[in-house]
């Protein structure tokens, strides 16, 4: 199976992300990233969009329900919200989705900040591989990998992604 280029795929998720928000009567969105990749993928979406409004990043390590488990990542970075949450209709943009456990820990810090009016999610890759009722709205492409299999986006400039396969234990 070969990967999509993300470049190929941003243009379709610009334009059915401006038809998702008209339809619903969107007309200021707030942005918001998942670190890492979801805040390249978001940086990408509103530069096609045209839009220079301030991005929201998530650094979501300390509400994840594995943070016990496997501790902290090593990077751990603040996150960064440059305007109110409270009453905003908000973009959440994620790289990969693929149990839905990192989009619950965004959703539950996003809701520390307060009650946002409606949360759009984007992501550039769905691996069909959900845990949890996580769909997103607007999605680059859906994939469906090997268990031992993972995509990972690198980046900021170009995107792309890379295949990984876990080592055996």
């Amino acid at each position: 199976m070969t990967l999509p280029d993300p470049a190929a795929l941003l243009p379709r998720m610009a334009a059915e992300l401006k038809r998702h928000l008209q339809t619903h009567r969107i007309d200021t969105p707030r942005f918001v990233g998942i670190h890492t990749g979801g805040v390249w993928v978001a940086q990408a979406l509103l530069a096609a969009l045209g839009s220079e409004e301030p991005l929201g990043m998530l650094d979501v390590s300390f509400y994840r329900d594995d943070f016990t488990q496997s501790g902290l990542h090593p990077q751990v970075r603040p996150s960064a919200l440059p305007f109110e949450v409270e009453g905003q209709h908000l973009v959440l943009v994620d790289d990969v989705l693929m149990t839905g456990r990192t989009v619950r820990a965004a959703l539950n810090e996003l809701f520390d900040y307060g009650r946002p009016a409606s949360v759009t999610l984007v992501c550039l890759l769905d691996l069909d591989a959900r845990e949890l009722p996580i769909r997103p709205d607007v999605v680059g492409q859906t994939l469906s990998l090997a268990p031992d299999e993972r995509v990972k986006l690198l980046g900021p400039a170009p995107l792309a992604l890379e295949r990984q396969v876990l080592a055996p234990l």
